[in-house]
């Protein structure tokens, strides 16, 4: 939409226009059987229309493009592309002519200008163009700025989302003049995008390093459009992998046209796991909350790119504790009343140097084999120890294991550990006879 100022006489005249992509041309057909009052009236004139396809005129979809009739709205991600032409439509020599485009959004100015020179003069007749681009960010009303060299006449508080146009030039008795015209559009939203995150639960652990993100996107504008990259960019402590293909084809959980229509949801989900060298920095990792951010790039029907990266994606750390216990083998089947093996692994997630005791309790199916109240010794900050355990079940059926306490003797403080894993118990004389 343009705002005009004041009118007022210039020996030069400014134009503005967007550049984008035409739109294909679209005629509603009308036809009627041959036996119906018009006859075959209305076939003959979509044979003679020149927007319809020869031989397929009842197709709504032409061979003809509609220029843009409007400034129109532009989507965040985009690039806004628009050309500048100033006129000398006077019968005199203008100097000293100056353009410049600024882009004025609710929290920065951006110069667009190609060059701040000041063109020496204008014969008449002549025009200086100017094409000028911006990838657009932010979401809201927007104004472009095209205006003189004088500073002073730029407030903020004018023109906090606002694009304003003006030029300034010197004509030939010396007087110096300037006009502006203000351009506003509006920026939406093409997507809409919602996060969610899981931590890892597995049999060997009650909670785990890997972090899962489910993102959803959603297309909220009026046309389909081609969805080309999302992806997650992780944080430095993270590796990720992508879980959007299938494994043994390796194509695109979505199929091969990767086209999301308007209201059309998808879901993207994604593995992350801590880095070799943070993995065993348990302090670390459990006071982490950024994970990373989400690039995603699409392309319009006529294959304009939009671009769109969130801010860091954040969080809520898992609660170990200060001490964290963690299962690093455990035999998926074992006997009915016969020991076997499995191995803890203890970390000290605190920041501060432990003095622990292991204390064994037996639950009604699970006995443990070994002295309890043993002495683990000194565990530093973010240290860890491996501990071989041996039990035996004398129940059969699917066992949750449990009974561990770890006693900090500096503190006094007891921490204890139920439904550590789950194990299968089979009764092997009845397999026998069987």
């Amino acid at each position: 939409m343009e705002v005009n100022q004041a009118k007022q006489e210039h020996l030069l005249a400014l134009k503005v226009m967007r550049l984008t992509k035409p739109t294909l041309f679209t005629n509603i057909p009308v036809t009627c059987e041959d036996r119906d009052l018009p006859g075959d009236l209305f076939s003959r004139l979509m044979k003679e229309d020149p927007s319809t396809i020869k031989g397929a005129e009842a197709l709504m979809l032409g061979e003809m493009l509609t220029l843009p009739q409007n400034f129109g709205n532009i989507f965040l991600g985009e690039t806004f592309s628009s050309y500048i032409s100033v006129h000398n439509d006077s019968s005199q020599v203008v100097k000293d002519i100056l353009v410049k485009a600024d882009l004025q959004t609710s929290s920065q100015r951006l110069n667009l200008s190609a060059s701040n020179d000041a063109v020496t003069e204008l014969k008449p007749e002549s025009c200086i163009d100017d094409v000028i681009h911006h990838e657009v960010k932010e979401i809201g009303t927007h104004m472009y700025v095209f205006f003189s060299d004088m500073e002073s006449m730029w407030n903020d508080t004018l023109f906090p989302i606002y694009l304003v146009c003006a030029v300034s030039y010197t004509t030939q008795a010396g007087e110096k003049l300037y006009f502006r015209k203000f351009f506003k559009f509006q920026v939406l939203k093409p997507l809409d995008v919602k996060t969610k995150f899981y931590n890892a639960e597995s049999d060997l652990s009650s909670v785990t390093d890997e972090v899962f993100l489910e993102a959803q996107i959603q297309n909220i504008t009026t046309s389909s459009i081609f969805m080309e990259k999302v992806s997650l960019e992780p944080s430095m402590m993270y590796n990720v992998a992508e879980l959007n293909t299938v494994e043994d084809e390796g194509t695109s959980t979505f199929g091969k046209m990767s086209y999301l229509q308007p209201m059309d949801t998808r879901h993207y989900l994604y593995c992350l796991k801590p880095k070799p060298e943070f993995a065993e920095k348990a302090g670390i990792i459990k006071g982490v909350t950024v994970i990373g951010k989400l690039d995603i790039v699409w392309k319009t029907n006529l294959g304009e790119k939009g671009r769109l990266q969130t801010s860091q994606l954040q969080r809520m750390a898992p609660g170990y504790g200060d001490v964290r216990l963690s299962l690093e083998m455990i035999p998926d089947t074992v006997n009915l009343e016969e020991p076997f093996d499995i191995t803890c692994k203890i970390t000290n997630c605190s920041e501060r140097t432990m003095d622990l005791v292991l204390e064994m309790c037996n639950t009604c199916s699970i006995h443990w084999c070994g002295v309890s109240g043993r002495q683990l010794g000194k565990v530093r900050p973010s240290a860890s120890l491996a501990l071989p355990l041996k039990l035996l079940s004398s129940v059969q059926g699917l066992q949750s294991i449990s009974g561990l306490r770890l006693t900090d003797t500096f503190l006094k403080r007891t921490y204890e550990y139920d439904d550590i894993a789950q194990v299968c118990v089979v009764c092997p004389y009845m397999s026998r006879e069987s």
